[in-house]
Parts: structure tokens; C-alpha cells; sequence
């Protein structure tokens, strides 16, 4: 845990330990980075603050990525904006709490993020899809592999995937005109119910529709007042 204020620490070191969780505790954007750099594989997740002493905590989040991009991270703040929520998530984070925050809500949530992480697939490896029987979705215009974690939009991959927008996109895509609602989506994908903030779906989207945009039309789409679904039916009059 990488926060500056020591109370906040020290009350969930009390709450972890419940859980029978070792815990290194960091109070500024160095030390913890560098208590990382030592030891990446000794962590299971990292909950980051975003204001931090030394090194700001989005410096943190771009350098632990350059190191880990499947290592858990979870941003604290007490900012409380779309912006700021897209520019840590855009960063690699994979979940944003804000302040305040329940201790039982935080420990619900990092629960919920290790368990899709020891259960999602692993690195992908040099093995590309060959034909369409590599792959998990086909549609008319689209494919996607959990095996090597590639998109490819009418044979243009989709490039630059975290591993929450990857999951997103194979939910969706699984199910094509489906309409899933924010708070479906955060329980199948994020695998948490009643305490996820539906602007971590909203923020999700908005990075994955902007990397869907870089090779075609978009097909990613907002059914208004419910949520959102998959839908490439209408490329083929494009």
C-alpha cells in the first residue's frame, strides 16, 4: 500500500491482516516504487495513492507498468473527476476508489481484482490465431483469442489493451446486441456487485472505444438510460 497518510495505513494494515495479508506499507511515491523495483513478484496487487510526497502517484503508475503490466493497481484519491479517473486508468490502473472510502469496500474490491487476476489467461505468447477456429468471437467483422489476448477489427488489430479493457470487450463481444448495464458489467468483468462505482465502466469504455476508433468504425455502442452493447451489423453497409 502506497499512501502518504499514515492513519489511512494503519487502519487497513488492521483490516489486511484480518484477511491474513502480508503488507508493505510505503508513505511516499519513492519508497514505494522503489520497495517494487526490489521485489515486483513478491506482490499480489498494489493500491496507490494518487497525491503522494517525492513522486506524484501517476509517476508511479506509469513506472510500475514499465515494469509489471499484469501486477493488480488499484488508485486511492480524493479526487473525484472523469478526467482524473481516465488519466489513471489510461495509466494501467485497474480499479479507482475514491476518498472517502470504506475499509470493508476497499478489501471487497481488491478481492474481487486478485481473483480476475489469478484466473485470467496467461501473458500472451508468440502463437498468433490462424484461422478462424483460434479464435473465442467471430462475427461478421470481428475476432478476438483469450489465448493471445488479440482483437483484430476486419483484420486490423486492435492495439494497446489493458487487461480490464480486453476482458470488457470479450464480455460485450460474447453476447453481440446484448445491452449489459453498468452494474452487470461490473460484476461480470470487474467481479463486484453493489460496491463498484459505475464511472469505472463508463471511464473503461471510453479508452476502449478510443482505441477500437484507430482501426474502424466504431463498435462499441451506448443503448441511452441502460448501458452498453456490442454491435458490428452495421459496418456491413459502410
Amino acid at each position: 500500500m502506497i499512501e502518504d497518510n499514515e492513519s489511512v495505513a494503519q487502519m487497513m494494515d488492521m483490516f489486511f491482516k484480518k484477511e491474513q495479508w502480508d503488507v508493505t506499507n510505503a508513505y511516499d511515491g519513492e519508497s514505494g516504487l522503489e520497495a517494487f523495483k526490489q521485489t515486483p513478484d513478491d506482490f499480489d496487487i498494489i493500491t496507490l495513492d494518487l497525491n503522494l510526497p517525492k513522486m506524484d502517484g501517476m509517476q508511479v503508475a506509469q513506472e510500475i507498468r514499465k515494469i509489471s503490466t499484469s501486477v493488480p493497481l488499484i488508485m486511492l484519491t480524493a479526487r473525484d473527476t472523469e478526467s482524473d479517473q481516465v488519466l489513471g486508468l489510461e495509466l494501467g490502473a485497474d480499479d479507482y476508489v475514491t476518498k472517502p472510502f470504506s475499509p470493508i469496500t476497499l478489501v471487497a474490491r481488491i478481492k474481487a481484482l486478485h481473483r480476475r487476476a489469478e484466473t485470467a489467461p496467461t501473458e500472451a505468447t508468440d502463437d498468433t490465431p490462424q484461422d478462424n477456429g483460434d479464435f473465442d468471437v467471430v462475427t461478421g467483422h470481428f475476432k478476438l483469442s483469450t489465448k493471445t489476448r488479440e482483437a483484430y477489427l476486419d483484420g486490423v488489430a486492435i492495439e494497446g489493451l489493458t487487461p480490464k479493457e480486453f476482458d470488457l470487450l470479450h464480455t460485450l463481444a460474447q453476447n453481440p446486441k446484448q445491452v449489459f448495464s453498468r452494474e452487470q458489467l461490473l460484476q461480470l468483468v470487474w467481479d463486484y456487485e453493489y460496491y463498484g462505482d459505475e464511472r469505472t465502466v463508463d471511464a473503461h469504455i471510453k479508452k476502449l472505444r478510443q482505441k477500437i476508433e484507430k482501426v474502424g468504425p466504431q463498435i462499441i455502442q451506448t443503448v441511452w438510460g441502460v448501458g452498453y452493447k456490442f454491435d458490428d451489423t452495421g459496418l456491413d453497409t459502410k
